[in-house]
């Protein structure tokens, strides 16, 4: 079961308390993890594109009180794309978060720029491409082992369609990361899925510059590269899957 889904299973016994987001004043966190991040609405439709931010520490506010969020959670990624003009969120509290960041292990994201949770379907987060076991929050790590979110990482929040299979899969796109002018570029397109197992998808559309093409049952096809040196964004889509987070390609 995903992170997020875990507080909505036990919503029936508990009193949900809702919460609007106040992030602490931006400041330098000395170590804190740089990490990408993106977050997709409803229909694949991208609502903060990949951002490199520092995930330091930061307070939010729930039902009346400040909450510590630790550095290295995916939850402290979200606030800090919001101290850069990201999308608002808002939260709820099933624990007794407060002062200490180890009591925010049970937030709950339940709206995200105005797109609010609905029946078992939400907003998920996935880092390294796996979906976490714990709360946004948890300061024990998306696997409750110890290991916080790292600098390079990926950190993704996305709407979660849910079937009895888990979410939509989430895609990734591939391909070398330099190429000559006037020549082919190889890609590869693969979805993963809640556990971060990887399969071929046909039928994505990928881009790069001006080209685009559709990819075969291999999940793999062939793009134009632009005449012109310089970078370009490669992008893959499919719908009702999660978009890819872009890839920079340089033309030499």
């Amino acid at each position: 079961m995903c992170a997020e889904r875990i507080f909505r299973a036990a919503r029936a016994a508990m009193l949900p308390l809702a919460g609007v987001l106040l992030l602490s004043p931006a400041v330098a966190f000395g170590g804190a993890p740089i990490v990408q991040t993106m977050v997709v609405g409803q229909g694949g439709t991208i609502l903060s594109g990949p951002r490199n931010v520092q995930d330091g520490p930061s307070s939010v506010a729930v039902a009346g009180r400040r909450c510590s969020v630790a550095a290295g959670t995916p939850l402290g990624a979200l606030a800090s794309l919001g101290r850069l003009g990201g999308p608002a969120f808002l939260l709820r509290d099933y624990g007794r978060c407060g002062a200490a960041a180890r009591n925010s292990g049970q937030l709950f994201v339940y709206s995200v720029a105005g797109q609010k949770n609905r029946g078992q379907s939400g907003w998920e987060y996935k880092a390294g491409g796996i979906a976490g076991s714990t709360g946004a929050a948890d300061p024990s790590g998306i696997r409750g082992d110890g290991r916080l979110l790292r600098s390079g990482q990926r950190v993704l929040w996305f709407w979660c369609e849910a079937t009895a299979g888990g979410c939509q899969r989430t895609l990734e796109v591939s391909a070398a990361q330099t190429v000559g002018r006037s020549g082919t570029l190889a890609v590869r397109v693969t979805g993963f899925d809640n556990e971060g197992r990887g399969a071929a998808v046909a039928g994505a559309v990928v881009k790069l510059g001006t080209d685009f093409v559709t990819t075969g049952a291999s999940g793999r096809a062939s793009l134009i590269v632009p005449s012109s040196p310089g970078r370009y964004v490669l992008s893959a889509t499919r719908r009702g899957l999660v978009p890819a987070f872009p890839e920079t390609i340089v033309v030499k």
